[in-house]
């Protein structure tokens, strides 16, 4: 950290050793974090190598399984998984399994790829007992592989942001127009998914998308149907 901002050297940049990869977390260093809940990694990397993302420096383009569940989890009633592509490991099936042999809550907290969500695998999410899954909708240029599929999921599995919690990540401020991060904003209200907005350029960003921000991270934003109306206030 920088005056409080990440700075990432990829120089130094090395995988980390075996005995620290698969070590039993010292969960009693947070106790209040981690009461009846396990963090970890099933799998690191992802092949996407988007430009706004360092997992491709820091994990490699491949999503590869660097544990099986029982490595940092005993038997706590929560899961909180920090993988970036799980989908895109070859073993996913049995990471899955796995999840639902745990009977734990799972909270997905690095976003499925939807673009890699098939029938088969869909089924064995829909018998994880999810507390929250994300997708990310960050690559507008990818909107006729994943509107699709979003709408798919929301009908094959009844999940919106009340039943089986699920939020979509929306990158702002990037390569897109603001009337194209709105347009994925209102296909999440659509099929009752929480939009999740992110701002790439924080410091240069025009002060309308903290406004967007404000609209969709709060209760109003299924009072108020859209954002001109919002805007006018």
């Amino acid at each position: 950290m920088v005056d409080g901002k990440e700075v990432y050297h990829a120089e130094r940049d090395t995988p980390l050793p075996y005995e620290v990869e698969h070590i039993y977390p010292d969960y009693s260093l947070y106790p209040e974090l981690t009461k009846d809940t396990a963090y970890g990694f099933l799998t690191r990397g992802c092949p996407r190598g988007c430009g706004f993302c360092h997992v491709k420096a820091k994990e490699g383009l491949k999503s590869h399984k660097v544990a099986d569940l029982s490595e940092f989890w005993r038997g706590q009633k929560k899961i909180i998984l920090s993988d970036p592509n799980i989908l895109a490991c070859k073993e996913h099936p049995e990471l899955l399994q796995q999840l639902i042999d745990s009977k734990a809550k799972v909270n997905f907290n690095q976003g499925i790829d939807i673009r890699l969500v098939t029938d088969k695998n869909m089924e064995l999410l829909k018998q994880i007992r999810l507390e929250s899954i994300h997708f990310a909708f960050d690559r507008y240029q990818d909107k006729d592989i994943i509107e699709p599929r979003l709408r798919a999921f929301a009908e094959k599995t009844g999940y919106n942001k009340s039943k089986g919690r699920v939020m979509v990540y929306i990158l702002c401020n990037y390569d897109t127009t603001l009337e194209q991060d709105i347009y994925r904003i209102q296909l999440c209200r659509e099929l009752r998914f929480s939009p999740y907005p992110m701002i790439y350029d924080k410091e240069h960003a025009d002060p309308i998308y903290r406004k967007l921000q404000r609209w969709c991270n709060n209760f109003i934003f299924w009072k108020v149907p859209t954002f001109e109306e919002y805007n006018r206030r």
